[in-house]
């Protein structure tokens, strides 16, 4: 039996609709690809003013360039993260290479980086007091971060604003990563 999901959900391409379309019942559109037509942005705008849209794309390079083309042209969009490791089959990274638990985990846990709901006073000054840049196991810290905030495996200035767009402090930050 299929999952209903109110959301609209953006994908790159058939392989990511085909898949999703076989445990959930949701509406799905498709970018065919890191050139996202105008077209489609306008689609996907004249949509979001009606309805939430959910941005699942790739973790990969193309992934990233389409989920940036959409939050920059299309505001208060929401996104989905599927880390990298949990996207691999037959060297072949995506959504599509993806099982249907990770999914659902990303669709479950969404963030919207145009938000201004809540309001953040975090600096790059705290993520390097906390070893989430500028020490030798900052990398591995943020993807422990990264998985348990769903945000993506990001540089350490993404990750500043994406935690922002989340809204959060450095005592949520401190308690996502274990800080007494």
């Amino acid at each position: 039996m299929k999952v209903k999901y109110p959301n609209v959900i953006v994908v790159e391409g058939k392989m990511d609709k085909d898949l999703l379309e076989t445990f959930l019942d949701a509406d799905i559109v498709t970018t065919n690809g890191s050139e996202v037509s105008r077209e489609t942005i306008e689609y996907i705008r004249a949509l979001s003013e009606t309805r939430t849209i959910v941005v699942l794309t790739d973790p990969d390079a193309p992934g990233k360039r389409i989920r940036d083309i959409l939050n920059t042209e299309i505001m208060g969009l929401f996104n989905a993260f599927i880390p990298k490791e949990k996207a691999i089959k037959r060297h072949k990274v995506g959504v599509a290479e993806s099982d249907k638990a990770t999914i659902m985990d990303a669709l479950n846990h969404l963030m919207v980086p145009n938000s201004n709901s809540k309001t953040s006073n975090l600096s790059m000054n705290d993520l390097f007091e906390l070893g989430l840049v500028g020490q030798p196991d900052s990398v591995e810290k943020r993807k422990i971060l990264e998985n348990r905030l769903h945000v993506d495996q990001v540089n350490g200035k993404t990750l500043l604003k994406r935690l922002k767009a989340l809204g959060l402090d450095r005592k949520d930050l401190e308690e996502a990563i274990g800080h007494e």
